[in-house]
């Protein structure tokens, strides 16, 4: 079971007061590779002329581009809400980047309100996320919109 609260202390201790938007996002995608165990890919979807674009990330190849309301990413952003997925091959237009991936979780990053990013995780293991991981990602996702964004 992963320790958010040391994770959420670990990328606060790295990224506060650091100006960098792309290098504070590689290196939150990097951490979450490094501590979180059964996943195969972490990093995030920024929003650019209203679609979600790829940016820093840990994992094979991925989507460059996802339309809103598309796939658990796009949904998560359309909704404003974190997608939980126990299993991607029962939601509806799940897009299949990485044909190894079978659960996932995607929360929304906020400025001033408005969705600007969402951070995806994929894991090869259906059920792999859970309540208590919804929890701390957020909590991570709230340290990067405070630290990024002032939010």
């Amino acid at each position: 079971m992963t320790d958010y609260a040391l994770l959420n202390a670990r990328l606060k201790s790295l990224i506060a007061g650091v100006p960098h938007e792309i290098a504070n996002l590689a290196n939150a995608s990097a951490l979450l590779w490094e501590s979180l165990e059964e996943i195969n890919w972490a990093g995030f979807y920024r929003v650019e002329n209203g679609m979600l674009v790829l940016g820093p990330f840990q994992g094979k190849p991925a989507c460059i581009e996802i339309a809103p309301g598309k796939g658990v990413c796009g949904t998560a952003a359309a909704e404003d809400r974190t997608q939980l997925v126990y299993n991607v091959h029962d939601f509806p237009g799940h897009i299949a980047c990485d044909s190894a991936s079978n659960s996932e979780i995607v929360v929304p990053l906020h400025r001033k309100g408005a969705v600007v990013a969402v951070l995806d995780i994929d894991s090869p293991r259906v059920g792999r996320f859970s309540e208590a991981d919804r929890e701390g990602l957020e909590a991570f996702a709230g340290i990067l919109e405070t630290c990024l964004y002032g939010d």
